[in-house]
């Protein structure tokens, strides 16, 4: 007779890792997606041509290898990362190459009028952007930001292929030993679905709290 408990809790302590590359990762991704999603904007043409070429090559090459190279490829360059470190800036930039296009696409989406407005009042760009564009641009990006939290989620599976203890390898650890595969990926699965549910649940409270006072602005 197995003793589940041991091995739960072994689970348990690979979601701690995950919970962590998802609440770090997401951090990373939200802030590269702002810069590289207003350099897309950007009046310079190098600052656009460096946005564009690191969203295009984060969508166009695949997580797994870019993940190989955070981890196996940087130390040659004298960059030595952790598993999680590595994890963390793998899903980041990958995620954030996303979201850059939802920011663009996002600031895009307001009004002319709006800009209309700002040269109007003689605001600068970096005011204007701050103080008009962007809180109603915000509400446009969550929901999506919230999508690509999620899929950040379930991408940090592929970092038990650099040995990290995340859910997954947990999994297959328990997998191995005791040659059960119902039970610990049942509970991986149901993990998985409880974080996601909650990731929905603070966007929507996100969504609803950026909103407020927004209603009457026409964009």
């Amino acid at each position: 007779m197995i003793d589940w408990s041991g091995y739960i809790g072994l689970i348990l302590q690979g979601a701690w890792v995950t919970v962590q590359l998802t609440l770090m990762g997401s951090a990373l991704a939200v802030v590269v997606a702002f810069a590289a999603g207003l350099g897309r904007l950007s009046r310079f043409m190098a600052v656009r041509a460096l946005a564009t070429t690191y969203i295009e090559f984060f969508r166009g090459t695949s997580i797994f290898v870019q993940l190989f190279w955070v981890y196996f490829v940087l130390p040659f360059a004298g960059i030595t990362l952790t598993p999680l470190q590595a994890g963390v800036l793998a899903l980041g930039l990958n995620v954030g190459a996303y979201g850059a296009e939802v920011v663009r696409g996002a600031v895009k989406a307001i009004g002319r009028e709006q800009r209309e407005a700002c040269i109007a009042l003689n605001l600068t760009r970096f005011q204007a952007m701050r103080h008009i564009v962007l809180p109603q641009a915000l509400p446009l990006m969550l929901p999506t930001f919230g999508n690509n939290a999620i899929e950040l989620l379930k991408g940090t599976a592929v970092v038990s292929l650099i040995s990290l203890s995340d859910m997954t390898f947990q999994a297959q650890v328990v997998r191995a030993q005791t040659g059960s595969t119902l039970i610990p990926f049942a509970t991986i699965l149901l993990l998985y679905f409880v974080m996601a549910w909650l990731i929905s649940l603070g966007m929507r409270w996100l969504e609803r709290r950026v909103s407020r006072g927004l209603d009457g602005v026409r964009v």
